[in-house]
């Protein structure tokens, strides 16, 4: 029993009497590397020059004269190769990125295993040549295009990978290719005469695979799987597909040679799997597990491992690992567009394609100025100008932020000209307008002493350094939003790397930074499908069967790569907790992995494995009804609300929830103000009664004509457009939402003016007031304090010698809210509140006037056909003395009951 493989390696050529330092070593990736040389060094006695320990990149690399080129390079070449070619109507830069990238994968898999690429792009061709939508036996220019691209793939395929070698340049699979031609022609001098050494491989390409075996078959070559013979006799175990198919086509294994297997998997070992419910749970699960851990003296934190198959949970990770672990070792990159500093230069980018002749729209400002790092930039001695814009916006409804508005901040003048500029920029000066922001933000968290935030900004400072490049590079790079999917791509393949002791401490790591590492504990997280294994996702234009035809790797072969890391993970360790995520989420993955299944399902592990799910401790209480005693404050801020005055929309807001009246009328919190884009209710109202005001005053006293009406109607349209300006300041009547508001409104003018015109030739119709206030003060019995009553009575006429009061409403209006059967309902009930309201504004009229004798209801713009909704009580539709004084005595109780110091404020609930 060795404790790692790679130690039983070492062994291993110990007892083949080979010398270690004298062997070259062909690893999977260079981190297994750094552990390799750790071993070799703890069993020398002196020192010695470093054996050389090479990854298989750099061991095929050394085979052809090719360097590796990045991603972005290889696009961009790609692309004009593609403009190039025989294709009309050739995408642009934007459009091409999206898909450049696809192709590009394909490419490297057909070099990659050694495809013929005639025969598999020819075939593509004919197989799309086929399928294309267009029924018709005339192609449209549309599917002419779509087939140009397909017939063209094979001179793109050949001009990239010619234009390439002449550069000494290629992507993966291409410099595969040539090193297999390399060494199958004798081109390449073999100057190592030193033992070479393949350790821990699983799935090889086509590529890869043949140069192992060239060196297997010349001999002095050895080569170390780490495979358990529980997987490599199971025929039908994933974990082993790729080992076994090697053990029974390879000539080498036909021969003489075997396979040795490992036999770890069956030894004793604790699994635990448990289910926690979300993501984010999971890491405050394994924090409480570290904790745990970081007490137990058996468990030896350096030989532990945290495998994050979902690698976006880094971040809530390292929230999550308790202050008492002092050292942690992440090898992993974090993508950086994963970080929160990406995330305001792809606001900023928005807010400048997003700008129009009128200025930048709201919300792209909203979004832009409220992202950290411009709260960060916003200091004090700019005037706070980010937090004071955002006041600005919601206060001066700003649907579009100008010239004017930004010349409000003097002190910020500098940065609000990198941040809004005028005119529209080019991709580059875009770029460096970022180096500009970024180099004031290094300012500010030099001074924090800031040192994460310092990386992330150094990060993407490089980032728009290599953007500025590749504009300088090419000429088709002229519109701004043709860098959007470039910066997206570059920040989606970029990595900030944390750089650690890998040696050391605790180990964070993604599933392919584990290859070839043993650990005694390990934790893997969000084992659910779809992320472990990843299954389908087919970046791919190569269809599923031509793949499998052409022996290309299909999501079936991902999968088994992934399913062996897993099983390679927990065959030598001790101790191994399994988390997955119980709620199966379109984004982040589906159920408990396969993997799990298959644990829990093997009769072997029966004995070594528990399964729980872990959630958090729910208790449901029923929440008490919220109960408010009337305090000394309460009674001092009633009084001084009395003396001011209830309105009897306050009045309402006690009957329909005693702790709304509270928060709304006593403590006056209001809702936040918001931009409108839409039109909310109240500005509408407003706008309405505004009007109507203003149309109806020079007829005050006088009996309406049809005359009069006539004339009013002409006017509409400029009174509505002055109230609409005077509300809404910014916004433009001419287009869009506003037209059709605007346009509502006029029309619910010219009705209410057409029905007024009908009533007048039955009735007689003279305007007595509009929008007067009313105040009286009344004495409550039981109340020691004065007690004011106000309204605002929208009009009040004579309709033939009746005295009306009318309220106007732009909602829907039913008969039943203004009509009262049960007294008691009127201060008990919300529903009645409008038959309430009536009921007040008659009171105030007839107290000020004398008159108890009259009539008050609703007009409302929703059903003006049906024409005046009046209040009314068991069917009679005239207000008098009797009707008044019963509703002064519930108006009494109800304000006796707000104002008694002994009856507490309760809840209602609807």
């Amino acid at each position: 029993m060795h404790d790692t493989f790679l130690e039983y390696v070492l062994d291993d050529l110990h007892n083949k009497q080979l010398d270690m330092t004298q062997c070259t070593y062909v690893l999977p990736s260079k981190r297994s590397g750094t552990f390799l040389k750790k071993h070799i060094s703890n069993r020398l006695k002196k020192s010695i020059f470093s054996p050389q320990v090479v990854s298989i990149q750099e061991f095929i690399g050394n085979l052809s004269d090719l360097n590796q080129t990045s991603n972005i390079d290889l696009l961009l070449l790609l692309f004009e190769v593609y403009k190039e070619s025989q294709i009309d109507e050739s995408d642009d830069f934007a459009s091409f990125i999206n898909w450049g990238q696809t192709l590009l994968q394909d490419f490297n898999e057909i070099d990659g295993y050694l495809i013929p690429a005639e025969d598999i792009l020819n075939y593509l061709s004919a197989i799309k040549e086929i399928n294309h939508w267009s029924a018709s036996k005339e192609k449209t220019e549309l599917v002419e295009n779509y087939l140009q691209l397909w017939k063209n793939l094979q001179t793109i395929y050949h001009n990239f990978y010619d234009a390439l070698l002449k550069q000494k340049r290629g992507y993966q699979g291409l410099i595969q290719r040539e090193a297999v031609k390399a060494i199958q022609s004798g081109n390449h001098e073999e100057t190592n005469t030193n033992p070479i050494i393949f350790v821990g491989f699983n799935a090889l390409n086509a590529a890869e695979s043949t140069i192992i075996q060239h060196y297997l078959e010349q001999g002095n070559t050895y080569i170390y799987w780490d495979i358990d013979s529980y997987f490599l006799n199971d025929p039908i175990h994933d974990a082993g597909l790729f080992v076994r198919d090697y053990q029974y086509n390879w000539p080498y294994y036909k021969h003489q040679h075997k396979i040795e297997p490992q036999h770890n998997f069956l030894e004793k070992k604790n699994i635990t799997i448990t289910g926690v419910p979300k993501s984010i749970s999971q890491t405050k699960y394994v924090g409480q597990l570290l904790q745990t851990m970081g007490q137990n003296e058996e468990i030896d934190l350096t030989k532990t491992a945290l495998v994050l198959a979902d690698e976006t949970l880094l971040n809530p990770m390292l929230n999550a690992v308790p202050k008492s672990i002092s050292e942690v070792n992440i090898t992993m990159g974090m993508p950086l567009n994963k970080t929160v500093l990406y995330s305001f230069f792809v606001n900023y980018l928005e807010l400048h394609l997003n700008v129009s002749e009128r200025g930048w729209f709201f919300k792209r400002v909203q979004e832009f100025i409220s992202n950290p790092y411009t709260l960060a930039l916003s200091s004090e001695d700019l005037g706070n100008f980010a937090q004071r814009m955002s006041k600005d916006i919601k206060e001066g409804n700003l649907l579009y932020i100008n010239a004017d508005v930004l010349s409000k901040y003097p002190k910020a003048k500098d940065l609000l000209s990198v941040i809004f500029p005028s005119g529209k920029i080019s991709p580059m000066e875009w770029i460096n307008n970022c180096l500009l922001l970024i180099k004031r933000l290094k300012t500010i968290y030099q001074d924090e002493k800031n040192a994460l935030e310092l990386e992330y900004l150094y990060r993407f400072y490089a980032l728009f350094n290599q953007l500025g490049q590749y504009l300088s590079k090419v000429d088709f790079m002229g519109e701004l939003k043709s860098i959007k999917n470039l910066f997206k791509q570059l920040a989606n393949m970029e990595t900030l790397d944390f750089i650690g002791q890998p040696l050391s401490g605790f180990q964070i790591m993604g599933m392919l930074e584990s290859r070839n590492l043993d650990f005694e504990t390990v934790i893997i997280t969000s084992v659910n499908e779809g992320i472990l294994p990843s299954g389908k996702s087919n970046n791919s234009f190569i269809p599923f069967d031509v793949k499998r035809d052409y022996g290309l790797p299909t999501y079936k072969e991902k999968d088994a790569i992934y399913v062996y890391h897993f099983y390679r993970l927990i065959q030598r360790a001790k101790n191994i907790y399994i988390t997955y995520n119980t709620e199966p989420d379109v984004l982040e993955g589906g159920e408990k992995s396969r993997l799990i299944t298959q644990l829990l399902t093997d009769e072997n592990l029966r004995s070594n494995i528990t399964h729980t799910i872990a959630s958090p401790k729910i208790s449901i209480e029923s929440k008490p009804l919220i109960q408010i005693e009337k305090g000394y404050q309460f009674m001092e801020d009633l009084k001084a609300f009395a003396q001011k005055g209830f309105s009897p929309t306050s009045l309402t807001n006690y009957i329909r929830n005693p702790i709304d009246f509270y928060t709304r009328n006593i403590l006056r919190i209001n809702d936040l103000e918001e931009v409108e884009e839409n039109i909310a209710a109240n500005t509408f109202g407003t706008i309405i009664h505004d009007s109507l005001e203003q149309l109806y005053t020079p007829l005050i006293n006088e009996a309406l004509t049809e005359e009069n009406l006539k004339s009013l109607k002409k006017q509409v349209a400029g009174v509505v457009q002055h109230h609409f300006e005077k509300n809404l300041s910014g916004v433009d009547v001419s287009k869009g939402k506003f037209l059709l508001v605007y346009n509502v409104i006029i029309k619910y003018l010219h009705n209410f003016l057409d029905d007024e015109l009908k009533q007048l030739q039955r009735h007689q119709i003279k305007i007595l007031s509009l929008e007067e206030r009313y105040e009286e003060f009344i004495t409550v019995p039981g109340v020691a304090f004065p007690i004011k009553l106000k309204g605002t009575l929208d009009r009040v006429d004579e309709f033939d010698g009746t005295t009306r009061i009318i309220d106007y409403k732009t909602g829907r209006v039913a008969p039943k809210n203004v009509k009262i059967t049960d007294w008691e309902a009127l201060i008990t009930d919300y529903d009645k509140s409008k038959a309430f309201q009536l009921l007040c504004y008659a009171y105030l009229y007839s107290k000020k006037h004398g008159i108890s004798d009259l009539q008050a209801g609703i007009i409302s713009f929703k059903n003006l056909s049906q024409g005046l909704f009046p209040f009314s009580e068991d069917k009679n539709n005239l207000i008098n003395a009797d009707t008044l004084a019963t509703f002064e005595n519930y108006l009494y109780q109800l304000i006796g009951e707000i104002c008694d110091a002994a009856v507490p404020l309760m809840e209602k609930i609807d």
